[in-house]
């Protein structure tokens, strides 16, 4: 970079505006390897256990002339992590420190114990971005949320500080080890606020179980029934999915009550 000139993380500090929304599109894939990614994404939702090998046959089943070599690079592009134990279901960035798993004997019962986060892979008419999610998991509601057409640490730590803004602070944080979230740029603000940082333990995905089925919802009730044109379509709908999730759509884990209902209505008790 030449002296004087600025980084797009300055520049978008300096306009004010979102990292993420630096982007225009996403996807360099060709055509046939974008609809192998869409068709993976449906199985996937259908049954997360299927790993390359069955991902190919079923594949190969539909017509499609595929090697198991392509499948894993597209499954590593969109994200995806099969759901059985297996070594290094993610990675964390290079000396980055690993965090035990705090949640297994403890019961969360109330707004802020425990907030997690994830990351999946959205679907694009032409393309794909990323969605970052960051759920309070006492209540299941969306506290706030990013897309972006990369996977880096930025847009992951602009939905942490928009929640944190908005929410307050978890007692405990709870993602899986990927390198978004080991990365000193999210851990440590979190740590500095007294924040406890809690990690997936390898090979077992349903560490973070309530951001999953939020992703299986949020894909069979939105993403699989429309077809983005862009990022900002994808952001526009997106958007209004998660607002009718939070503040309309009754869940039965919750005894019928919405998110934002069980927030309020659970961080009045704490109050109390």
């Amino acid at each position: 970079m030449a002296d004087g000139e600025l980084s797009i993380v300055e520049q978008c500090q300096f306009l004010d505006v979102a990292r993420s929304s630096y982007y225009q599109q996403g996807g360099g894939e060709s055509k046939e390897n974008l609809l192998l990614m869409r068709r993976i994404d449906e199985l996937y939702g259908e049954d997360p256990s299927w790993g390359s090998r069955k991902m190919r046959d079923r594949l190969r089943i539909e017509g499609h002339e595929v090697n198991r070599k392509r499948v894993q690079r597209l499954m590593r592009i969109m994200g995806i992590h099969v759901i059985y134990p297996k070594r290094h279901l993610s990675r964390p960035a290079a000396g980055a420190k690993v965090y035990p798993y705090l949640l297994r004997e403890t019961p969360i019962t109330r707004p802020n114990q425990v907030w997690c986060a994830d990351i999946t892979y959205i679907r694009l008419s032409h393309g794909f971005v990323y969605l970052v999610a960051i759920l309070d998991w006492a209540s299941r509601k969306v506290l706030s949320w990013q897309l972006s057409i990369t996977t880096d640490q930025y847009f992951v730590i602009e939905a942490v500080e928009e929640a944190r803004r908005r929410y307050g602070q978890p007692q405990i944080f709870n993602t899986d080890q990927g390198s978004q979230f080991t990365c000193p740029g999210f851990t440590e603000p979190l740590i500095a606020a007294g924040v406890r940082i809690s990690t997936d333990g390898k090979g077992r995905a349903l560490d973070n179980v309530a951001i999953e089925r939020f992703w299986r919802s949020l894909k069979y009730e939105e993403v699989y029934l429309k077809d983005y044109t862009d990022l900002i379509e994808a952001r526009r709908e997106i958007g209004r999915h998660i607002e009718r999730y939070n503040s309309f759509r009754p869940h039965r884990s919750l005894g019928g009550r919405t998110p934002d209902s069980a927030y309020a209505e659970r961080e009045a008790q704490g109050a109390a």
